[in-house]
């Protein structure tokens, strides 16, 4: 058999490109530093290296484990097993399995090795590309420091330290992390930008050259001015990179960051808060607001906040930050295809259907709303019903919340009567996506029906496209095939589904949301 191929501690099930794999975890991996969703089935962000530590299948010592490729699931549960706590996953697009493989294949393996490159006693050097940095951390990092009279000149300077530490850590490089800092203090001030430098060594010189500027520490005004301000592409922000703001604080802020921290997540930025010297008893009288801190993170879950208890002495501090900053997979504010559509469902409700058939519609509906995270600022979802008529159901402002949604689809009345699906098209273009044209969600048509249109769909498909709209076609039963093409945005075959009975409308959901989120990632490259 074909030897196992060589891999790092933190090669991921997503990054195999073969249904079953045979694959050699190298020995001594830091087993802190593993990330590890599920048990027995492991989401495929899960480290190969560590879903088999967690199984039992090898040890830290190393060893030949055999990979197999799974559908996605829902609820990959959190375990400790094996020295390492694996994490919950409310749900992922494809999963893994490992088992270990016979001795024959590790024998045969063994002495391949062994007769190429005899034993020198040396270990082998492992090349990081200096240039390219850190490929396996993507982000884009403003650093948002302390510059006020609060923290003073002698803690500035051991705040420079940490953040030359941190940024030397991180692996900055053309295809690794970049980053950028701005100093907060009276009035924010951008020192340098993502664009500036891309080795570590440059940002290092420039994060020594940075001066004390002193004042109050208005960090929210800081916060807001930099999520909007920092990231955009002229400043050298990198599209579908996460955006991340490592927010330093000596003691506590002198302006409110609630309304910095609303804003960051509008702009689809996670931001982490490092806090440093917290006030004591007799200084909270002072704070504006203790809470301040759960306010301003990305998610008020534990992760987004870091505490150190003092300047000095902080090198043990920098690689759990640094690991933070590289956990792509935690980074809930960014913009993803769960969090940034708005999808339109524009439903046949002709006499064809019946009461039955079209309750199923619904549950299918339910099953792709269920997918995405609805919120203010987060997706939308609106349905619009249609025979010879139109009637919006409800639209992209009427709910917020994805209980709200699912209610809403669930009230829906059938109305029966006659097909005009180009019409139907015409009026959701208009009312329904008019209003959100501008916005920065990416929109989602999807036309469902069962049979032959009375007018022409093709001229009202091809509007809809030229408005931005991505546009899918699910026919049932008699629709014909030809109308569903020419309403699917390109490449038809891709947007276009079709199913026989209702009752098969439930398989296509998986692959209509993988397809939302293929649609959603093209338009981001």
């Amino acid at each position: 058999s074909l030897a196992p191929t060589a891999i790092t501690c933190f090669t991921r099930g997503l990054d195999l490109r073969k249904e079953t794999e045979d694959v050699l975890c190298p020995a001594n991996c830091p087993l802190w530093q593993f990330y590890v969703f599920g048990n027995g089935v492991y989401a495929s962000l899960s480290s190969i290296c560590g879903a088999a530590i967690h199984r039992g299948v090898i040890t830290s010592a190393g060893g030949a484990v055999r990979v197999q490729t799974l559908p996605g699931q829902e609820n990959y549960p959190a375990v400790k097993a094996n020295g390492i706590q694996s994490q919950v996953l409310t749900r992922w697009t494809s999963s893994f399995s490992v088992t270990g493989i016979k001795n024959t294949v590790l024998e045969s393996v063994g002495r391949s090795v062994s007769t190429a490159r005899p034993s020198t006693g040396n270990k082998p050097k492992k090349t990081l590309d200096k240039k390219a940095g850190n490929k396996d951390c993507k982000a884009d990092i403003a650093f948002l420091i302390d510059g006020s009279y609060n923290i003073g000149q002698r803690r500035f300077n051991l705040q420079k330290n940490f953040v030359g530490k941190v940024a030397v850590m991180l692996g900055i490089g053309t295809e690794g992390p970049h980053v950028g800092v701005v100093q907060a203090s009276e009035h924010p001030k951008i020192e340098f930008y993502l664009k500036n430098f891309t080795a570590a060594k440059e940002v290092l010189f420039a994060i020594k050259e940075l001066g004390f500027r002193g004042g109050n520490s208005n960090t929210g005004k800081a916060l807001k001015h930099t999520a909007q301000k920092f990231f955009s592409l002229e400043n050298g922000a990198r599209k579908g990179i996460p955006k991340i703001i490592v927010v330093f604080l000596d003691g506590w802020p002198s302006d409110d960051l609630e309304e910095a921290g609303i804003v960051a997540r509008e702009f689809g930025v996670n931001v982490f808060i490092v806090s440093v010297a917290k006030p004591t008893t007799e200084e909270l009288g002072m704070v504006q607001d203790t809470g301040f801190v759960d306010k301003a993170v990305c998610r008020n879950n534990g992760f987004f906040s870091y505490q150190m208890p003092t300047w000095f002495g902080t090198t043990k501090y920098v690689k759990p930050l640094v690991q933070k900053l590289c956990s792509h997979e935690q980074m809930f504010c960014s913009k993803t295809c769960y969090n940034s559509v708005n999808i339109a469902f524009l439903i046949d409700g002709s006499s064809s259907v019946g009461d039955n058939n079209f309750r199923l519609v619904l549950e299918f509906i339910s099953n792709i709303a269920k997918a995405f995270e609805i919120s203010d600022i987060g997706s939308k979802i609106a349905a619009v019903q249609f025979t010879y008529d139109q009637r919006t159901e409800f639209s992209f402002t009427d709910y917020n919340t994805k209980e709200e949604v699912l209610s809403a689809i669930r009230n829906i009345r059938y109305m029966s009567g006659g097909t005009a699906t180009g019409d139907a098209i015409t009026f959701t273009t208009r009312n329904v996506f008019g209003p959100v044209k501008d916005g920065a969600n990416k929109n989602f048509l999807f036309v469902m029906t069962d049979g032959q249109s009375y007018d022409d769909v093709r001229g009202p498909a091809a509007a809809a496209q030229k408005a931005g709209i991505t546009v899918f076609s699910v026919g049932v039963a008699w629709a014909p095939l030809d109308d569903l093409k020419d309403m699917a945005s390109e490449p038809r075959e891709s947007h276009t589904f079709f199913t026989r009975e209702f009752t098969g409308l439930e398989q296509l959901v998986p692959d209509i949301i993988r397809g939302i989120c293929k649609d959603f990632l093209d338009s981001k490259q």
